[in-house]
């Protein structure tokens, strides 16, 4: 094991810093934000509460898709429903998301009467969240997915993982016993209560860190998503656009007369799975398939199953719980970021994690003004090397 002075030590405890005071102030930002994002669901359903339970009638049984997208955009002229989300429960409201009209926006989602088609509201707190989202992922810079802060932000996972690894390098407890490097000490004055407090939770927290940036980069690089694809399902990424892609020949199959293709879809889906929410794609005109993605009662994972646009007929259906580990996790990256793969207390944790790194920022901020302070206080070389010394360790 190095010495606490030899050069390698000292160049990643620099490094650490270095990334602390730069990297760290965007991580906090992200952190806060991915903390509203863990339960914006959850928030969201509190703020529209009044909206989303409907009254409900014996003798009205849910309209098709299509004749709710109809009544929907009869009510609101100008917007073309794209996607339709129904929940299993009766008593709750379907929400309608729209197409991007001309100027490139999209209309706020809105929230319906599944069985009269009546719109009750815009979905409230979706700007609000619709900018955390934004901040979170490019930091509100021009360009969104394709401009710099996209970049920034894949910048700052992988500094995250190298805060992991310098950290533990750092940590090592070569010198102390397991208990000591687990559990803080408080009655340590000054800097080393900090530094007892910042290395401690961030042993503790480590997995979490980890799994949190590694599924991060998934969204931040296409190189990235391609291998970690290939690792996890054995597979190459399949093209983003399949679904729009027009052509190929339709499986064959004899739809009713004048049956629109999504409803023909929906009645075979509803009939042969038991879903809790279910969100259908309104396909265009040039689309080749119809995709549905649902969640079985009392699960987190994502399941799809996809139709022919023209008939109806079904053409895939993968199931979460069909699925090995590898693809599994590949099909809800998004949910293994937030820690809901692993479950509600696993994501609780992620959430109070997420809390947590505006605090990583904030001691290490101040661990390095103290150093700086006591190093104003002695001799410049001899200062720097104690204080390097005992923060390492």
């Amino acid at each position: 094991m190095p010495s606490a002075f030899s050069p390698a030590r000292t160049v990643v405890f620099r490094l650490h810093w270095a990334l602390g005071l730069t990297a760290g102030l965007v991580l906090a930002l992200m952190g806060l934000t991915g903390a509203l994002m863990s339960y914006e669901e959850a928030i969201t359903a509190f703020a529209n509460r009044d909206r989303i339970q409907v009254s409900v009638a014996q003798d009205r049984p849910p309209l098709a898709p299509s004749a709710l997208a109809a009544r929907i955009e009869a009510q609101l002229p100008g917007q073309r429903v794209s996607a339709l989300t129904l929940s299993g429960d009766p008593a709750q409201s379907a929400v309608a998301r729209f197409a991007r009209d001309r100027a490139g926006g999209r209309p706020s989602p809105v929230y319906a009467d599944p069985t009269e088609g009546t719109v009750h509201g815009p979905v409230r707190l979706e700007a609000f969240f619709a900018t955390v989202r934004d901040l979170h992922r490019w930091l509100l810079l021009p360009g969104e997915g394709k401009g710099w802060g996209r970049t920034i932000t894949g910048a700052c996972a992988i500094a995250l993982l190298v805060f992991l690894g310098s950290g533990l390098y750092l940590r090592w407890p070569g010198r102390h016993r397991w208990r000591v490097w687990l559990r803080p000490n408080l009655a340590r004055p000054g800097r080393a209560r900090w530094w007892s407090l910042h290395a401690v939770a961030g042993t503790w927290l480590l997995p979490v860190y980890a799994v949190s940036a590694l599924s991060g980069l998934w969204w931040s690089y296409d190189w990235y998503r391609a291998g970690a694809t290939w690792l996890l399902t054995g597979q190459a990424l399949p093209a983003r656009a399949a679904e729009r892609a027009p052509g190929g020949k339709p499986p064959d199959g004899k739809v009713p007369e004048g049956t629109p293709a999504i409803d023909t879809a929906w009645a075979e889906f509803s009939a042969t799975r038991t879903a809790s929410v279910a969100t259908l794609t309104l396909p265009g005109p040039e689309a080749a398939a119809i995709r549905i993605r649902w969640y079985a009662p009392d699960s987190n994972l994502r399941n799809e199953a996809t139709y022919d646009a023209r008939t109806g007929a079904g053409l895939t259906d993968k199931r979460a719980a069909d699925a090995a580990l590898g693809p599994r996790l590949a099909d809800n990256m998004l949910e293994v970021h937030r820690g809901r793969f692993f479950g509600a207390p696993v994501a609780l944790l992620f959430c109070l994690a997420a809390l947590a790194l505006p605090g990583f920022f904030a001691t290490g901020l101040t661990l390095c003004v103290l150093r700086r302070r006591a190093g104003r206080r002695r001799v410049p070389g001899r200062a720097s090397r104690s204080a390097e010394a005992s923060e390492q360790g």
